[in-house]
This record gives structure tokens, C-alpha cells and sequence, in this order.
């Protein structure tokens, strides 16, 4: 059963989303508690996995040269097993930063990350090589990113 959440819950949600190396005391006062009451509820939606980990959103373009490629899959099969069985090929690729099953007519989107279209093309290679189960794949290169790392609008999903 889900977490029931409160206005406050979700704010702190909102807040951590995007500044989340605010400091405890600052969140507090963000969202009119007291420290030790706000940590308490902070230490809830971790525990409870709403809260899944922190991070920094990395600039890579400022750094490095890169490609993003976004695929779509298709497996060969339709088994548990198979589905199973890609999944833990995805999870062996450091470069494949994303993956999503899908409903419809494609399995897979996965979002990979990587140096150049050569190193993307030796990733797909390992994949159709390996026993993942690929049957068909299509490629879509980023050639600008207009929105990324958005914040989920937990504000509308407040009292759900």
C-alpha cells in the first residue's frame, strides 16, 4: 500500500527535487517545521523508498564530447524469462544510463550515453551479439537536449 503523504511530505519532495543539498535545517524552515520533525519525516520517505537517493545533474557537454541515443527494442521472444534475461544485459551496460518497458507494439526505450556513434555502434554489437535477445532496434540521436532532468510534479499528486 502506497505512503499517504501530506501538503508538507510533498513540499519536501518538491524541494529536495531541486536543491538537494539544502541542509536540514534550511528544509525545516522551507516548509514551516521544526528541524527535528522535518528530519523525521525526511527519514520516512527515505525509509519508505520515496526518497531513492541524491545526485548531481552532470554537464557533460562542458567537459566532454558525447552522443545520447535513444532506442527503441524489440526482443526476439516474449517469455518472462527473456524479458528477464535483457534486463539483466541492460543492467551490465554502464553506457545505457535509462531503460523503460513499454506497452504496445516495441518492448524497450533505453537511453544510452557515450563518447562517440562508434562506441554506441560497439554497444549495440555486444547486445545483438550477446544471448539479451534483441531482435530489432531503432536508433534516435539527440542533436539538442530541450528539457532534461526535470522535477516530477509531485504537487499534483498530493492526497493520492
Amino acid at each position: 500500500m502506497a505512503l499517504k503523504l501530506d501538503a508538507r511530505d510533498v513540499k519536501i519532495l518538491a524541494i529536495l527535487q531541486q536543491e538537494g543539498r539544502i541542509s536540514k535545517s534550511d528544509l525545516a524552515r522551507r516548509v514551516n517545521l521544526s528541524n527535528t520533525p522535518c528530519w523525521e519525516r525526511l527519514q520516512r520517505l527515505e525509509a519508505a523508498g520515496i526518497v531513492r537517493g541524491y545526485g548531481a545533474r552532470i554537464a557533460l557537454e562542458l567537459f566532454a564530447e558525447h552522443v545520447t541515443v535513444f532506442v527503441t527494442a524489440e526482443l526476439e521472444n516474449h517469455r518472462n524469462e527473456d524479458f528477464v534475461r535483457f534486463e539483466e544485459a541492460v543492467g551490465r551496460e554502464p553506457e545505457i544510463i535509462g531503460c523503460w518497458a513499454l506497452g504496445g507494439g516495441l518492448d524497450y526505450l533505453f537511453q544510452v550515453v557515450t563518447r562517440n556513434v562508434t562506441s554506441y555502434q560497439s554497444l549495440i554489437d555486444r547486445m545483438l551479439e550477446s544471448e539479451a535477445g534483441l531482435k530489432r532496434y531503432y536508433s534516435y540521436i539527440v542533436t539538442k537536449e530541450v528539457k532534461a532532468g526535470g522535477a516530477i510534479p509531485v504537487e499534483l499528486f498530493a492526497g493520492t
